[in-house]
């Protein structure tokens, strides 16, 4: 496979003070491949509309797709409408705040650069990196959805609920269009849809620099309930 473009998806809600920080950094990430910007912004009321009207106008050569939907929906929403419209032979989700480093892509992309991976996930439990200590009922709970994901796909993942999962454009052209989570629900439902195919699948180790909720950070005790039946669901059931 020729790897040419890789395809950052970015849904976003909310984020007006750090949507553009987190497109330079995704910008400023020096990697063997033309990088397609896919941002999604999910009806956000804060001015972050605005901010990605701005953008869209003054961007230059046609590396930065924006989609506005017209109904707040959840993450899961935007996320496939991202995916739907990104066109590139790698694809990489990205959250718009800055819990991620987009340096990381580095270390997330090679094994499928190297063509050993078809599907590989960012652990923040692996990484030997730089994370900042959140929450632990945040920590348990991943914890523990991870493992019951395992127990129903027969993976190993340590951080099922990462925000970094990167997929060839094969793999993302076997579920983008059957994707039916709407809120965070979409992390086990990629990973219940991933496992029933035949992929290469991969873990590295990132950093992590968690929020508060002060800060923006939106998922709570409800998604974490949520995802419970979502794991059953996607595994079970769909």
């Amino acid at each position: 496979m020729k790897n040419n473009i890789l395809s950052v998806v970015i849904p976003a809600y909310n984020e007006k003070n750090t949507i553009q920080e987190i497109l330079k950094r995704v910008q400023a990430v020096n990697l063997p491949l033309q990088k397609e910007i896919v941002i999604v912004d999910d009806c956000s009321t804060d001015g972050t509309r605005d901010i990605l009207r701005e953008l869209e106008k003054n961007s230059t050569g046609g590396n930065l797709k924006i989609v506005f939907k017209e109904k707040n929906e959840g993450k899961g929403s935007a996320l496939k409408a991202g995916l739907l419209a990104a066109s590139g032979d790698i694809l990489i989700i990205q959250d718009a705040d800055l819990e991620y480093n987009p340096e990381d892509f580095k270390k997330i992309l090679k094994p499928i650069l190297d063509n050993q991976a078809d599907v590989v996930y960012g652990s923040r439990i692996l990484s030997g990196d730089a994370k900042r200590v959140f929450y632990v009922y945040h920590f348990l709970g991943n914890i523990f959805l991870t493992l019951l994901s395992d127990l129903l796909t027969g993976l190993s993942f340590t951080d099922m609920e990462t925000c970094y999962k990167a997929f060839t454009k094969k793999v993302a052209d076997s579920f983008k269009h059957e994707l039916k989570s709407k809120r965070f629900g979409i992390e086990p439902e990629i990973t219940a849809r991933i496992a029933k195919g035949r992929w290469r699948l991969y873990e590295v180790g990132i950093s992590f620099y968690g929020r508060t909720y002060e800060q923006g950070k939106k998922i709570n005790w409800k998604d974490g309930f949520a995802a419970i039946w979502h794991i059953i669901r996607f595994n079970l059931f769909e």
